[in-house]
């Protein structure tokens, strides 16, 4: 009697794997991560809750001191006079609180891993750092050098002797520990989490160069010739995230102008209390600023910086296995 027998079923083959995407651009991490829709958004409103949380902390230790010592630091605090030690180390560490609630509400939420915020090699490239430093201090140092020597004179300001201000050394040794760690915070808020944030959304950079700046602008109290240079520097900035891959580059660029301008401060020549901003001192600070970059861009490109991260390929797709055929044996 024949009976009908089936042939083994076949394992299912698989198609030519397809084209690997293209790599990953900074602003794009959360999308690699696997941060979609609101949940950057999310991070960013708990950091913001944890901030003020902070913030509130701050306050109420120093009001705590004028209750049990009788002094006024909280009047001193609140007064934002930045040539006082009080409100410009209290000023610059609540700046720099932005960084570690940042950092928890990401490493809260996700995505991870949260090194993904510094670079796309999901660290912070600390030889890249040490060498952006160095760059960056030698721009400054001459463009200083050149703004004391000739853009002053030839502009009718009248060059000063230095001198210690009162309480000197806070503002020098602030210009070491605080200002670092302040410029690091907005750097990874308005680069990292912002442009991120962005570019989950919307594909080109642009967008999340440009999308960020206003936020960054309103944070200073510049005239309408200061706050320009803000917004100038905050694109210069984003672009540079963009262009290395991380923050590094903005990092030291935002470091050493904010330090040398606090150890300006500390020898009376320049006071953080002014809010006007002469046209010399706006051009002179766009150059420095741009030569800054563009040296910056054609270190990290020598050194080979790293500006993308690859993106997974997805697994080829299995081929439907064969339909079994049946086939008559005799017996």
């Amino acid at each position: 009697m024949n009976q009908p027998q089936a042939l083994p079923v076949a394992s299912p083959t698989f198609a030519d794997a397809p084209t690997p995407p293209p790599d990953v651009a900074f602003h794009r991490l959360g999308v690699v991560a696997g941060s979609r829709g609101w949940r950057p958004l999310l991070v960013l409103l708990l950091a913001a809750v944890l901030y003020a949380a902070s913030g509130l902390l701050l306050v109420t230790a120093a009001v705590a001191v004028d209750a049990i010592t009788g002094s006024t630091v909280s009047d001193r605090v609140l007064a934002l006079d930045m040539n006082d030690p009080y409100a410009f180390v209290s000023g610059f560490a609540l700046i720099a609180l932005m960084l570690p609630a940042l950092l928890l509400a990401r490493r809260i939420l996700g995505p991870r891993p949260v090194g993904l915020l510094s670079s796309v090699t999901g660290r912070l490239r600390w030889r890249w750092l040490g060498r952006a430093l160095l760059i960056s201090v030698a721009v400054y140092v001459v463009g200083l050098t050149l703004q004391l020597v000739l853009l002053d004179p030839l502009t009718g300001v009248p060059l000063t002797a230095a001198r210690f201000i009162p309480s000197a050394w806070v503002f020098l040794l602030g210009a070491v520990l605080l200002v670092p760690l302040q410029a690091a915070a907005e750097e990874y808020v308005f680069r990292g989490g912002l442009m991120q944030l962005v570019g989950g959304w919307l594909r080109h950079p642009a967008f999340a160069v440009v999308l960020p700046v206003p936020l960054f602008v309103v944070g200073h109290g510049y005239d309408v010739l200061g706050q320009t240079g803000i917004a100038v520097f905050a694109l210069l900035t984003g672009w540079l995230t963009w262009r290395t891959g991380g923050l590094e580059a903005a990092i030291a660029l935002h470091v050493v102008n904010n330090g040398l301008l606090t150890v300006m401060q500390a020898v009376g020549w320049a006071d953080p209390n002014v809010t006007d901003i002469t046209v010399p001192a706006f051009v002179a600070s766009l150059v420095v600023q741009g030569l800054a970059a563009w040296l910056l861009v054609r270190s990290a490109d020598r050194m080979g910086v790293q500006r993308t991260r690859p993106a997974l390929a997805p697994l080829p797709a299995p081929r439907p296995a064969p339909a079994p055929v049946a086939l008559e044996t005799s017996s």
